[in-house]
């Protein structure tokens, strides 16, 4: 009854979409404010917002309209990574996105009550935290429940009210903008490993939205404009309240933490415009948490539907939304949250690296093994231009990696190790019957994607035949019964 109420669930338009990878990546100018602390002033925060996304950004988003509108299935990466290199590494993938994906959700709410505390400051302690944390997750996590194009129009709504407040107070700076402020920077008190992870975390997650491709109505035309769209937006809500603040106050550095555009606002327009912006970064988290939530469950959906995890992650409620892939997701998120917010951040920065080198590598393989595939948006370069586009992202992923902590090799070892246990753990589960999978073939590898359709079809079809549509059988692997 589930799967068919979910076939009649509305899809994915741009402006969704748009809102979607907007709050997958930004969600506003929230959380920036250690750019300017960390990078000893103002100069280095702004000059990182305008080359990062010609260094990091626009590459990314480029290479995700490609893959995503060559294999519009949910999923996303985990899809591309198993066409390129077979489904034990496209696993991997799915299984470190999922865990970076889940950290990156656990700092919402601590953000949220970051500004929050600024005002109240009872969520400083312990005793009122827990349960404010407790009821966050729980109340979007309902709202996540409840339909993605829910999701989808209510972050539309969100990201208009975020930014409102800082339109304002960047017309109010106006009159008081001194240039030269801009320029101020203290090398001494330059922390390049809090600086880079800042600026990263801040411009990525662009891949995020590719794991609901299956949702999205004509994603070969919505996801290249919704990319554009969504770097537009990004890029301007992050350098137009830092312009506006620098370069209107007389503030040390050292005082941009987490949650200071609260007290930006009141000092150029008053407690009014403060309150604005902490009611702004509430919704704004609001949005965060929807946007990756969805993200993080819809590709347990697609890891499903391809037989790489059990099918309990495939089922749909009333609404059309992945139940279990949801809760789960809640769960991770729940126990994370405990963890302050630079540990997060550079483990799920880590792991995300990690994933995103193996995107890149992706997609120069199936630019190279299979040239003839149908990419209804496709980067205009050719192979050798590709591998250039590839090189200042690879370059970065690798300098955050080795600006990590020795706790946060530690850890993320561990997971990564996790990982390849996971994967046989689960073949031989599959093998042996002890858990219903989706796909009934046999064996611990899936054939190689040899082709893909540029619209996926309607989700009447059973799941085996969904999963035959994005796996065609290969010559190399003949136990693998027809449909």
């Amino acid at each position: 009854m589930g799967d068919e109420r979910a076939n009649i669930t509305p899809k994915l338009t741009i402006l969704p979409l748009i809102a979607l990878i907007f709050y997958d990546v930004s969600g506003g100018p929230f959380g920036v404010e250690d750019s300017v602390s960390t990078g000893g002033g103002p100069l280095l925060a702004l000059l990182g917002f305008l080359l990062f996304p010609f260094i990091w950004s626009i590459p990314e988003a480029l290479v995700t309209a490609e893959l995503a509108t060559s294999f519009p299935q949910n999923g996303g990466y985990v899809v591309w990574i198993s066409a390129a290199f077979g489904p034990f590494w496209g696993f991997q993938e799915g299984f470190w996105k999922w865990f970076s994906g889940v950290m990156d959700n656990a700092l919402y709410p601590v953000l949220f009550l970051d500004y929050l505390k600024r005002s109240f400051p009872v969520f400083s302690h312990i005793f009122a935290r827990i349960p404010a944390l407790l009821g966050i997750t729980a109340s979007l996590t309902y709202l996540n429940y409840r339909g993605l194009h829910i999701v989808g129009f209510s972050a539309v709504v969100l990201a208009v009210f975020s930014l409102c407040p800082f339109v304002v107070m960047t017309i109010l700076s106006i009159p008081r903008i001194r240039p030269r402020k801009w320029l101020v920077v203290d090398y001494s008190m330059v922390n390049w490993r809090g600086y880079f992870n800042s600026m990263f975390w801040n411009l990525n997650y662009w891949d995020k939205a590719s794991t609901l491709a299956g949702e999205v109505e004509n994603p070969s035309k919505t996801f290249p404009k919704a990319m554009f769209g969504a770097v537009v937006l990004v890029v301007c809500s992050y350098l137009v309240p830092l312009l506006a603040g620098t370069g209107a106050l007389e503030t040390d550095s050292s005082e941009w933490s987490d949650g200071y555009f609260a007290e930006v606002g009141a000092l150029i327009g008053g407690a009014w415009l403060k309150w604005w912006i902490q009611a702004a970064a509430a919704m704004s988290n609001m949005g965060l948490f929807e946007a990756e939530m969805s993200s993080d469950a819809y590709q347990l959906l697609g890891m499903s539907e391809m037989g790489m995890i059990p099918s309990v992650f495939a089922s749909r409620s009333k609404y059309g939304t992945p139940t279990f892939s949801i809760l789960c997701s809640a769960i991770g998120v729940i126990f994370l949250s405990w963890m302050s917010f630079q540990e997060i951040l550079e483990f799920l920065n880590f792991l995300y690296s990690i994933g995103m080198l193996l995107e890149l590598a992706a997609f120069i393989k199936l630019r190279i093994k299979k040239p003839d595939l149908h990419r209804p948006y496709k980067v205009p370069l050719q192979t050798f231009g590709a591998i250039m586009l590839c090189l200042p992202p690879a370059a970065l992923l690798v300098l955050v990696m080795c600006l990590a902590s020795a706790q946060t090799f530690l850890i993320s070892g561990v997971i990564i190790a996790v990982g390849f246990l996971l994967y046989p753990s689960l073949s031989q589960a599959k093998n042996r019957g002890w858990v219903k999978f989706i796909s009934e073939q046999q064996g611990d590898t899936l054939p190689d994607v040899e082709d893909c359709l540029v619209e996926p079809q309607p989700r009447q079809e059973v799941l085996d035949e969904s999963v035959i549509r994005l796996l065609s059988e290969s010559p190399s692997s003949p136990n693998i019964a027809n449909q």
